[in-house]
């Protein structure tokens, strides 16, 4: 009786452990999506700025004639 106890317990931490697992490895999925997004923009901007463009938009218009 003791061991079939014993068993379900077992089975039932195992099962809390993947839950807690798959958290954790959906969080590093998650924050590594993000970074790999940031550092692709990075690059676009400075490949941009390399090549004589603005880095930064200040959201003003350009004076007429230029």
């Amino acid at each position: 009786m003791q061991t079939q106890e014993c068993v379900r317990l077992g089975s039932y931490r195992d099962q809390e452990r993947n839950d807690e697992l798959i958290g954790v490895l959906t969080a590093i999925s998650i924050v590594s999506k993000r970074l790999a997004r940031r550092l692709t923009a990075l690059e676009h901007s400075r490949t941009h700025t390399k090549e004589g463009g603005r880095a930064y938009d200040t959201g003003q218009s350009r004076p007429v004639g230029q």
